[in-house]
């Protein structure tokens, strides 16, 4: 699953030495990872539980709902915009990957440090500045009205806005998997193919691409994944997606019958991309030609291309980064000169910190037992149990979160509305990511070491704790640190189950934005995107690290 450096990536496969794994019988299992598994579990089923129960009350049932010629034209157009944005953002990730890897791009490291920064700016916030610049009442509609008499821009509502902005969000998702796959590639094919006569360009689509297509297929597939589940962006730019309906469905109909049956479809088409993401990570592979420490790349040279690659980094990174910031920036002047109140501010950022802790701490706890049982006591039951966990990333957040207010309103009643529902939530929807980061660093552990602890007399208890637990603590610290990340530049499921009178930033830049109070909105903007600015660049610098390990045998 995800890794820990930012964003989901490609697992490149395990430790040859961890063949001693073997499978166990459940009895063998401790309890102590058996019991909270088997709970996450329990929970991740809850919200598909919840969907069923609720579609199959509709009058004729659940196959009547989803035939209806409404139901079909929000599915095209759902997987029209997930297609689109994951191409586009395959277009823009590797050429920036290679150039920032492989070329003499003039300020090539600062450039790779910053191209996966727009991870940091939630994907709505990304659509709030570009509202701001290019709507109706933006400032570029302004500056033409007062300058040229323009009174009208074409319009960035609908597919073109929405397809616009997660490609320019969701491109280092791509950009990711691509840099770390360029990073473990072994030159010397790529000095091969030049030695042979071909040219860089020709070396880059006869030897290099052909090489890349499993990460760059893998980015695409997270990239249309976070499409599908998208919820800010659709809303505000007013296109039809499956999400966007729900939420409609949802806050105008008594019937929520037809709203269970979308979530149902959403969750069929982002489980679909979850499991075609895992199998293409589970069949991909880098391999390097021969022992020892690694080459060092010979740097392309751009020649007269030079100056137009650079060309190239600027605009992307210039409509991915800096524009947000600016526009943001600019209105926030403008909110701070009219004397606009910043009171809950404070309050705000802190709700927010405080949540992204506590859920980070919380998937931590539950995500320890599912990956070491997925690790050391493989089996049937235990690989059943782990792939179930990863079904929580394909639930989008605005059907767990319409689930969550269901069983809370039902059955939980004095759990409705409270911090620690929010935070069973933030689990269901985010401990695969732990389990991820976390998995991956245990591949890396010899088990023979936890043998030897137990054959000195540890039990099984002992030995996880004091052997096994802190030589994984570099997976579980930036499993927690991605946790944080993504808990706290989460919208939808904080909007509905956030007790009353409780205000994030996230919900403050949701709030502001509906009424297009863009001053508003700026404040609580800036303040999530520094919030989110620290743990990003923590985890691009574990990345560096365990890439450069990765590499050095």
């Amino acid at each position: 699953m995800p890794n820990p450096s930012i964003g989901p990536s490609l697992e490149v496969g395990a430790d040859p030495r961890n063949r001693s794994y073997r499978s166990r019988s459940v009895r063998s299992i401790p309890i102590e990872l058996l019991a909270p598994s088997l709970f996450v579990t329990a929970l991740v089923l809850l919200p598909l539980v919840y969907l069923v129960y609720r579609a199959s009350q509709a009058d004729g049932g659940v196959v009547r709902l989803i035939g209806r010629r409404r139901t079909v034209d929000l599915v095209v157009d759902t997987l029209l915009l997930a297609g689109a944005v994951s191409i586009t953002a395959a277009v823009i990730a590797v050429p920036l990957a290679w150039l920032t890897l492989r070329a003499n791009l003039p300020g090539r490291r600062i450039f790779a440090a910053v191209s996966i920064l727009p991870l940091v700016i939630p994907s709505y916030v990304g659509a709030i500045a570009y509202v701001a610049a290019l709507g109706p009442r933006g400032d570029l509609q302004g500056y033409l009205d007062r300058w040229l008499g323009i009174e009208q821009i074409p319009s960035i509502y609908g597919f073109f806005g929405a397809w616009l902005i997660l490609s320019l969000f969701t491109y280092p998702y791509v950009y990711l998997n691509v840099s770390a796959a360029l990073a473990g590639l072994d030159p010397s094919t790529e000095d091969a193919a030049r030695g042979l006569g071909r040219d860089a360009l020709a070396t880059f689509f006869t030897v290099t691409l052909p090489m890349l297509r499993p990460s760059i297929l893998a980015g695409m597939l997270l990239s249309a994944l976070y499409t599908v589940s998208d919820f800010g962006v659709v809303t505000l730019l007013r296109y039809d997606s499956l999400t966007r309906a729900i939420y409609v469905q949802y806050r105008a109909s008594f019937d929520r019958s037809y709203a269970a049956a979308l979530s149902l479809l959403l969750i069929l088409l982002s489980v679909s991309l979850l499991f075609a993401e895992l199998r293409l990570r589970g069949n991909a592979r880098q391999v390097r030609l021969g022992p020892g420490v690694t080459r060092t790349v010979r740097r392309v040279e751009l020649g007269r291309w030079r100056y137009l690659a650079l060309g190239y980094v600027v605009v992307v990174l210039g409509l991915s980064l800096v524009l947000p910031v600016v526009v943001l920036g600019n209105w926030l002047v403008r909110s701070w000169r009219r004397g606009d109140d910043f009171g809950q501010l404070g309050r705000a950022t802190w709700n927010t910190v405080m949540l992204g802790g506590l859920a980070a701490l919380l998937a931590m706890v539950f995500a320890i037992p599912v990956a070491v049982l997925a690790v050391r006591y493989r089996g049937r039951l235990t690989t059943i149990v782990e792939r179930l966990t990863y079904v929580g990333y394909g639930l989008p957040g605005l059907v767990i979160g319409l689930a969550f207010v269901f069983i809370g309103a039902n059955y939980l009643p004095r759990f409705y509305q409270t911090i620690p529902l929010m935070l069973v939530a933030y689990l269901v929807r985010f401990v695969p990511q732990a389990v991820g980061a976390i998995r991956s660093s245990l591949l890396q552990i010899d088990p023979k070491l936890e043998d030897a602890a137990r054959g000195l007399g540890e039990t099984s208890r002992g030995s996880l704790r004091r052997v096994t637990v802190p030589l994984a603590s570099p997976g579980i610290g930036a499993g927690a640190l991605l946790i944080f990340l993504t808990v706290v530049k989460e919208l939808p499921m904080t909007l509905l189950l956030r007790p009353t009178g409780m205000e994030t930033l996230a919900t403050e830049v949701w709030t502001a934005s509906t009424t297009s109070s863009f001053g508003r909105a700026a404040a609580p903007a800036v303040a999530l995107m520094l919030v989110s600015v620290v743990p990003a660049l923590f985890l691009l610098n574990r990345s560096r690290v365990d890439r450069r390990s990765e590499l050095i045998e």
